[in-house]
């Protein structure tokens, strides 16, 4: 019911999931991410698998390992389908036997795709091979990638969903974006991607992290950033994709 990508940039050692699915909240139901490992867990989704998977890989288990022993312990094994990066950034995935039509994987050196009740192999394929030609943010190259796989035909059933979230080295996301319930989800998704740009983006810079425990804490490098960023923005001619509404006066 669901495709998703787990990446890792090795340049800023930033990891990523994305994820689109016909099922409502996807975006919060797979992913599961830590400071230097993630679990995508979806099919018939089981979150014991992401819970437990994300302490075992942050505590220094490989993902083979770790699938390895999940897939053995759990039943439900025929129709459960994940995929996971640990933290020396090798991957893993499991797509069950008797997970719905077209089911299956790719994994890659840096980055692996997975997907269930799909039009075809099209859909994963494309993802794959979107994320290593695209340009960009870790978030701007997940979610070319998951266009790409919806234009190959995406989830057989339709949309609804969507998700996208990066870490930066911390257990906390530096983004995590959520669009629960739309007719065209990504699109959505690009539209609150382009919104954190504006502001949030330029705030998640200057947070704590457990390196430097008072982050940035003085607002003018924050406002001023902001502020240029709006410039060249109405430079550009493009207005703010918002929907926030203004104080009256």
């Amino acid at each position: 019911m669901t495709y998703s990508i787990i990446a890792h940039d090795p340049r800023t050692d930033e990891i990523g999931v994305a994820v689109a699915s016909r099922f409502f909240a996807c975006g919060a139901a797979v992913p599961y991410l830590g400071a230097r490992c993630a679990v995508a867990t979806q099919a018939f989704v089981n979150p014991i698998w992401g819970v437990e998977g994300r302490a075992r890989l942050a505590g220094g288990e490989s993902a083979e390992t770790v699938l390895a022993d999940l897939v053995a312990r759990d039943e439900g094994r025929a129709i459960r389908q994940c995929h996971m990066m640990d933290t020396q950034g090798r991957f893993a995935a499991h797509t069950g036997a008797d997970c719905v039509d077209w089911a299956g994987h790719l994994v890659g050196a840096r980055h692996s795709v997975a997907g269930n009740m799909l039009v075809s192999g099209e859909v994963i394929e494309a993802c794959f091979s979107a994320y290593l030609r695209a340009d960009g943010s870790m978030a701007e190259r997940l979610l070319a990638a998951m266009e790409a796989g919806e234009a190959a035909g995406g989830d057989k059933r339709g949309r609804q969903a969507a998700g996208l979230t990066v870490h930066r080295g911390q257990d906390y996301p530096y983004l995590s974006l959520r669009v629960d319930d739309d007719a065209d989800p990504l699109s959505e998704l690009r539209r609150l991607l382009d919104v954190a740009g504006e502001r949030y983006l330029h705030v998640a810079e200057a947070l704590p992290t457990a390196e430097n425990f008072s982050g940035l804490p003085d607002r003018a490098p924050i406002d001023r950033a902001i502020t240029e960023a709006e410039a060249r923005r109405a430079a550009e001619g493009r207005a703010s994709r918002s929907r926030a509404t203004e104080t009256g006066t």
